[in-house]
């Protein structure tokens, strides 16, 4: 892609996310992923029922009388995006490919986090971490990592989930919110990874798929390729049998994923390439800020 076509690009996807940003989830975004830390505020004078560990003993010195220290609750976040740019993420047979529904999403929540003020970085990652890019503030910083979602071309075409939460999980000293966004194809288990992220962090699933992922026409005579192997193979469409075991793979797979989610204690959202993944979005922000 040409420096032009990827400026228009980046443009057209400034325009679209942005303006989601700000007119639909500034609110939501604000009230589902809330600081977890605190910082000072003030001192007031001590009243009956404080925590004497809050006691500021300088200014109480100064007073001659018990003041405490006041806190608030700090809004600011840092936000991770972890982005897979396997080879399946190329395949969208209904409506657009699961990379470009996830670059939409990502910089929807990138432009939504900067309008909070929150720092915002990337993990891309295949089967190895492709990419990092630190948390930084600004609309700069966030041209930027649109650039790379739209731009970006991996080493390689497989899918490791547990290698890029083991990165972040190392990487990142101070707690932050992380959006997974994958279609979760994945043979490797990642649910230890997972669990021990989540608790260091504060981890949101978000599945990209095709409905091609889940039905498959009956089209007769077809050859297939695996995104990520590269291997082709040729399937009968018209046999049922072959149809009903497709359907049951996919059936069985997302069983697994809400288990693996609900079990590690993360929220997950699932959003088609052809679906409006705002009102998916929307519905999470939604569910976490009923819990809070």
């Amino acid at each position: 892609m040409d420096a032009k076509e990827l400026l228009k690009k980046v443009r057209k996807i400034e325009i679209k996310t942005r303006g989601l940003s700000q007119n639909l989830f500034a609110g939501e975004y604000h009230t589902a992923f809330k600081g977890r830390g605190m910082t000072f505020s003030e001192v007031r004078e001590y009243q009956f029922g404080d925590d004497v560990r809050d006691i500021d003993w300088n200014v109480t010195a100064r007073q001659n009388h018990p003041y405490v220290k006041v806190y608030e609750e700090e809004r600011e976040l840092t936000v991770m995006l972890l982005i897979d740019v396997s080879g399946s993420g190329d395949f969208g047979a209904v409506g657009e490919t699961k990379k470009e529904v996830m670059a939409e999403i990502a910089a929807t929540l990138a432009f939504s986090s900067i309008q909070n003020n929150d720092k915002v970085g990337v993990i891309f990652f295949s089967d190895k971490v492709e990419k990092f890019i630190p948390p930084k503030k600004g609309r700069k910083h966030i041209l930027l990592i649109i650039r790379e979602i739209i731009d970006f071309k991996p080493e390689d075409k497989g899918t490791n989930i547990d290698s890029a939460l083991v990165f972040m999980t190392n990487a990142l000293k101070k707690r932050c919110t992380a959006f997974l966004l994958s279609d979760y194809i994945d043979g490797h288990d990642y649910r230890q990874s997972l669990t021990i992220a989540n608790r260091k962090h504060d981890v949101a699933a978000i599945q990209v798929y095709d409905k091609r992922d889940s039905k498959m026409p009956d089209v007769g005579l077809i050859r297939v390729r695996d995104m990520e192997t590269g291997a082709d193979r040729w399937l009968d469409t018209s046999s049922k049998a072959i149809r009903k075991a497709y359907e049951k793979a996919w059936y069985d797979r997302q069983q697994q994923l809400v288990a693996t989610m609900s079990r590690c204690g993360v929220d997950l959202a699932s959003v088609a390439t052809d679906e409006d993944f705002v009102k998916v979005l929307l519905g999470l922000f939604r569910r976490r800020s009923m819990r809070l």
